[in-house]
C-alpha cells in the first residue's frame, strides 16, 4: 500500500511528506508505548499512535519506521516536524479513533506485524 492510498483510505491529513508517495508499505503496528515499538524487527511498517510527542519521532528514527500515523486529530508540533524531517519520516494525522484507523487499514490489505 502506498501513502496515498492511506491517506484515501483514512482521510489522512499530510504533515510532513518527505517524498515518499510512491515508498510501499505492507505492515502496520499500533502502541502508545514507545518501549513496544523499540522491540520491533521491520521494515516497510506504518507506526500508528496516539502519542503525540518529539520522543514518539526519535523511536520511529531508532526502530527505522518511515511513515508514522497520529491519530484521534492529535497536534504536530514544530519540533516534532523538524525531527521528523532531519530522520526523513513522513507524517500524516486523521480524525479517527486508533481502532477505526487500524481497522479500515487492515481491510485495505495491511497486514499486522504479529
Amino acid at each position: 500500500m502506498t501513502l496515498q492510498e492511506i491517506i484515501n483510505r483514512v482521510g489522512a491529513e499530510v504533515v510532513l511528506d518527505n517524498h515518499q508517495q510512491e515508498r510501499e508499505v505492507k505492515y502496520a503496528f499500533a502502541a502508545d508505548l514507545m518501549s513496544d515499538v523499540l522491540r520491533l524487527d521491520a521494515s516497510e511498517v506504518i507506526l500508528i499512535t496516539g502519542l503525540a510527542n518529539p520522543q514518539v519521532i526519535r523511536t520511529a528514527e531508532m526502530s527505522d519506521i518511515p511513515l508514522i500515523l497520529f491519530v484521534r486529530g492529535k497536534g504536530v508540533t514544530p519540533e516534532m516536524i523538524a525531527l521528523a524531517q532531519e530522520s526523513n519520516i513522513s507524517l500524516l494525522r486523521c480524525k479517527q479513533s486508533m481502532f477505526k484507523a487500524c481497522g479500515e487499514l487492515y481491510a485495505a490489505g495491511l497486514q499486522p506485524l504479529y
